[in-house]
């Protein structure tokens, strides 16, 4: 597995990264997004304070990750119960 060190700039600090080479553009995608989030909560929320632009991002990520994991548990236990109902109408029909 190739190994690439990449530097990442996010709210005006560089973070050093050694990642797997196929991580690497996800890596760079969501450092861009997370810069863009600062700006976006810079310019429309009035914050002034890096770190307070850092937390509101790490609050709307954490968040979307949430309501993703909610969503992927609801489909998952739909598509059980789908399964099970076809399960049981095939038996009957075997019968």
């Amino acid at each position: 597995m190739e190994v690439r060190r990449i530097t990442i700039n996010i709210a005006g600090r560089v973070y050093p990264l050694n990642v797997p080479a196929a991580e690497e553009e996800t890596l760079r995608k969501v450092g861009k997004q997370i810069e863009n989030m600062i700006k976006d909560f810079e310019q429309n929320f009035d914050v002034r304070d890096k770190q307070d632009a850092l937390a509101m991002c790490a609050l709307k990520l954490g968040t979307n990750a949430e309501v993703v994991s909610m969503n992927y548990e609801k489909n998952i236990n739909s598509t059980n119960e789908r399964l099970s109902k076809i399960n049981q109408s095939l038996n009957e029909i075997g019968k």
